[in-house]
């Protein structure tokens, strides 16, 4: 964990930003939607380098979330991250957000299920084991009706993650729940996943994109339009 640590989480409502030196987060901030990450990013990450006498040359390199999450906040935190590595030649490593939720659950959680609300009664779900390496997916990322993930949830599963908030009264009351404050990923959480996955590759780096399973909204809409259209030309 050596080196100088850019930390980028935009997948909630909150921006958050962080930096590491030697191992340690020495600073971190939060920046609201209603800030509008675009305009806030750049100035924050500068003063963070400035309070620190870093530059931007002195970074070692940048650890983001690539989601699932907020589709403008995603895009602003990718498209950052990827400029600021290819500007300036230093490593990016892309963490799956739902890795850094699960990161936070309490000593006694042997595994978990980290949810996030996908709209029109969905859920992204993804279940966590914790192994002598530290946590580790179960299962791929999924789309799931809600019905149908509470179905697979065993008795008594922890369950975290920003969807608990939207579906809280219809998880079973045996299931413990991760503390609030604990379901959002943080920049110390997003750090230590970070450290444990391989930097990008230049052309990962160009490939890279937010982890979303389907298109946004309007995406989701433009292809439902072409469908009727094509079913009632």
């Amino acid at each position: 964990m050596s080196g100088n640590w850019l930390i980028l989480e935009n997948s909630g409502r909150v921006a958050r930003v962080g930096l590491a030196r030697e191992g340690t987060i020495v600073r971190r901030a939060e920046l609201d939607t209603a800030r509008r990450h675009a305009r806030e990013m750049v100035p924050t990450i500068d003063g963070m380098l400035r309070a620190e006498a870093l530059s931007p040359r002195d970074l070692t390199g940048i650890v983001v979330g690539r989601g699932p999450g907020s589709y403008t906040g995603l895009r602003v935190g990718l498209s950052t991250a990827k400029a600021l590595a290819y500007a300036l030649g230093c490593e990016l490593r892309a963490i799956d957000t739902f890795a850094a939720v699960a990161e936070q659950a309490p000593p006694e959680a042997r595994s978990v299920w980290v949810i996030a609300d996908a709209l029109q009664e969905q859920v992204y779900v993804q279940r966590f084991d914790r192994t002598a390496a530290g946590w580790v997916p179960f299962a791929e990322l999924r789309i799931l009706g809600v019905g149908e993930w509470l179905n697979e949830l065993p008795n008594g599963a922890w369950v975290s993650g920003p969807g608990v908030a939207v579906y809280d009264a219809r998880v079973p009351p045996d299931c413990p729940r991760v503390p609030e404050a604990d379901r959002e990923a943080r920049v110390d959480s997003a750090f230590a996943v970070g450290m444990r996955v391989q930097p990008l590759t230049r052309e990962d780096l160009f490939a890279l994109e937010p982890l979303y399973l389907r298109g946004s909204s309007a995406e989701e809409k433009a292809k439902s339009d072409a469908a009727k259209a094509e079913r009632h030309p």
